[in-house]
């Protein structure tokens, strides 16, 4: 007779990820949920947590078919650099606006990996602030403030 191995990690995991779901799928079952077509303040959070139940119970599910390596060291060098980022973004963008927080932002989190050089980082980091801005200044015309008043504009 086999024994059945858990892989503890993964089921703890799951069993989060389905707590939480029914915990945000009971508080959005207090607000109206209206239909598909007339979506309701809580249809789209039930929607949400019901797929974080579905994906924590295939989780669970997973860990008790497949047994994983235990968890390696930290990357505290990708923690240090990834983690500050959009908190850098979300101080700047209201003083230096959109492209210069957005171009910061991306820079810091850019030598979360070791073989980014600096010439490197900018030129992503430019290619980011570029595309960001197409897509959402101009292909979605969200209105963003590109330079803001910490610049002089």
């Amino acid at each position: 007779m086999k024994s059945i191995v858990i892989d503890r990690t993964n089921a703890l995991c799951g069993a989060i990820f389905v707590a939480l779901g029914l915990f945000f799928a009971a508080q959005s079952l207090d607000l109206t949920l209206g239909t598909a077509f007339r979506m309701g303040p809580g249809y789209f959070p039930l929607l949400l947590a019901g797929a974080l139940i579905v994906l924590g119970a295939i989780i669970v599910i997973q860990s008790l078919r497949t047994v994983h390596e235990g968890v390696g060291a930290i990357a505290w060098r990708g923690l240090l650099f990834i983690l500050p980022a959009p908190i850098v973004f979300g101080f700047t963008v209201r003083g230096l606006g959109f492209v210069p927080a957005l171009f910061l932002a991306a820079f810091i989190a850019s030598f979360a990996s070791s073989r980014m050089k600096p010439v490197m980082a900018v030129v992503l980091s430019a290619a980011i602030t570029v595309f960001s801005v197409l897509v959402f200044s101009y292909g979605l015309g969200l209105p963003f403030r590109s330079f803001g008043p910490w610049l002089g504009y």
